[in-house]
């Protein structure tokens, strides 16, 4: 089936000749692009100190800068969520690359906010269509292993996010900085187009019936099933407070880590700043299990969030080091834990659906309160900001700790 049949939700009309991939080679592909895209979408991190001083922006910019991301990835989620359940895993991942490129290329390009919002407007519509395809394929692909699904997902978008800042501040040593990490990432971007293209794409799940089949591509409103409901909420609320410390860790804590640690290195600044999100990563591939492994995790994620702004107090990089590994690790055992009970509790066929659901909240945690820590920032200056955040997103840690202690004590009872 071609490209253009699976857009169109038709039939193909002649015999594949496409490229019959090995389940590995697919596995590899669905993982690969989620994987780049948020590489893409995170090279700025270790660039934000640069493009406040070069566009005059203020603390505050910089975060909506950083929000409209968030917001466009949301908005899409919401709207377009299911699109791959209907045109196919691969013609989502497809339109997923190429808004993808047009954010890209419009990012390094801005000359103001407004320009600089819109290309990480794109970057989010990008993310967001392939987070539903590309965790979905996975789950196709293993169907007889739904934790190791959940587990390449994870790993793919957290390395992702946790690439990006890495990459980013290597790049920008290159001559214009803020704009030859954009040019590197788009070749390889655009690369992912041909064997994605070649592939022998499986069908649609759901294939539209009828004589108007792009009603089906409709908004539609979230619903999770009566039995999943409690292990969606949890996974929402764990994801959301996640998500809340990544936003910082890659908006405001660039420019923050410089300034404790007197530092203007860009590489230096981007491995801080994505160290968290790669622990996070890494504890995808640990066999942490228990009753009682969310609440260790989250209560693990509190303390090393708060010993994040000590150790930049400090001016440790050892502390601030071991703080952001701590973090990264409580928190990705965590919310694998809930990821993958959720994931268990729900049908194939609405898999897509409701991980962009899941995703939906997960996601505002990186916008709402980074926007009022921006805000935060331009009232009271950039430590006080710091020091009350890490104090509230550590006390909603420690209360996450305690429901879901409670909860298993009583399941042991």
């Amino acid at each position: 089936m071609t490209v253009f049949n699976e857009l169109r939700m038709r039939p193909s009309t002649a015999a594949s000749r496409g490229w019959n991939a090995s389940t590995t080679a697919r596995l590899v592909m669905a993982g690969a692009v989620i994987s780049l895209l948020l590489v893409g979408a995170n090279l700025a991190t270790p660039l934000y100190p640069l493009l406040q001083a070069n566009l005059g922006l203020s603390p505050l910019g910089v975060t909506a800068a950083f929000a409209s991301y968030v917001l466009a990835l949301v908005a899409t989620l919401l709207l377009a969520g299911h699109w791959s359940d209907h045109i196919g895993r691969r013609a989502a991942l497809i339109l997923a690359v190429l808004a993808g490129l047009a954010g890209g290329w419009m990012f390094p390009q801005a000359g103001n906010l407004l320009a600089l919002s819109a290309g990480r407007a794109l970057q989010g519509v990008a993310v967001a269509l392939a987070t539903g395809a590309s965790a979905a394929a996975l789950r196709e692909l293993l169907p007889s292993r739904p934790e190791w699904a959940s587990r390449f997902t994870l790993l793919a978008t957290a390395g992702g996010v946790a690439a990006g800042p890495v990459i980013g501040g290597v790049l920008s040593l290159l001559p214009g900085p803020t704009t030859a990490p954009y040019y590197v990432h788009s070749v390889a971007l655009a690369g992912m187009l041909v064997p994605l293209v070649l592939l022998n794409a499986r069908p649609a799940i759901k294939p539209p019936a009828g004589p108007r089949p792009i009603l089906v591509l409709a908004p539609r409103r979230p619903s999770v099933s009566t039995e999943a409901r409690g292990a969606f909420w949890l996974a929402a609320a764990v994801g959301f407070l996640s998500f809340s410390v990544f936003g910082f860790c890659l908006s405001l804590a660039p420019g923050y880590f410089a300034q404790a640690l007197d530092t203007g290195s860009r590489p230096l600044i981007g491995a801080l700043a994505g160290l968290t999100l790669g622990a996070s990563a890494l504890s995808q591939l640990l066999a942490a299990r228990g009753r009682f492994v969310v609440p260790a995790g989250l209560a693990v994620l509190g303390m090393a969030v708060l010993l994040l702004a000590t150790a930049a107090a400090w001016h440790s990089l050892w502390l601030l080091v071991a703080a952001s590994v701590c973090a990264g690790l409580g928190q990705g055992v965590a919310f694998r834990t809930v990821f993958n009970d959720v994931a268990a509790k729900v049908e194939v066929s609405q898999h897509a659906q409701v991980v962009s659901t899941v995703y939906v909240i997960t996601y505002l945690g990186s916008a709402v309160p980074v926007i009022g820590l921006g805000w935060a920032t331009a009232a009271f200056g950039l430590e006080a900001a710091v020091m009350a955040f890490v104090t509230v997103c550590c006390a909603a840690a420690m209360a996450l700790a305690v429901v879901t202690f409670r909860t298993a004590l009583q399941r042991q009872r």
